[in-house]
């Protein structure tokens, strides 16, 4: 299973984070969402609970009693809720041999920061470095379209 990495211009972050992690738990998975930092994860959380008007997603930050039940769980550390789905925001990582136990990973970063730009470079770099598949989508045109793709190499 590849890697993805999105690279956001149109949206927010909260809004495709929001996207994919109804996808997956379309899917019946439970989805981590890994971040750097605390503060970031409580905005996200926050907007989780207020967006859309209409909408419910339930998810949870960690830290709490009912860690390993939440179908999404924000935190910073090790998956804690059986997740067979990984979301990083936040320059967060995760090493190859914890990404091929699962069923999906995305990486989501600003396209309009500098800095977020520049460590998802490297964190694709790194992801390729480490044989894993990886692709990368782009929604500057409107819509989302994979840019580009790297597969393994074939032994």
């Amino acid at each position: 299973m590849p890697v993805l990495f999105y690279h956001i211009t149109r949206s927010s972050v909260e809004e495709t984070a929001r996207a994919l992690m109804e996808r997956a738990l379309q899917q019946g998975w439970r989805v981590m969402v890994r971040g750097t930092d605390p503060q970031s994860l409580d905005r996200l959380d926050q907007w989780l609970w207020l967006n859309p008007e209409d909408g419910f997603l339930p998810h949870g930050l960690s830290g709490g009693p009912q860690d390993a039940d939440q179908p999404v769980l924000l935190g910073t550390g090790a998956i804690a809720n059986n997740a067979k789905a990984l979301m990083l925001i936040d320059g967060a990582t995760a090493d190859a041999v914890e990404a091929s136990a699962l069923e999906r990973v995305w990486v989501l970063f600003d396209g309009n920061d500098d800095s977020a730009l520049a460590t998802a470079r490297n964190h694709w770099k790194a992801v390729v470095a480490s044989g894993q598949a990886a692709q990368y989508w782009s929604e500057e045109g409107g819509r989302w379209e994979k840019k580009a793709e790297k597969l393994p190499d074939s032994a």
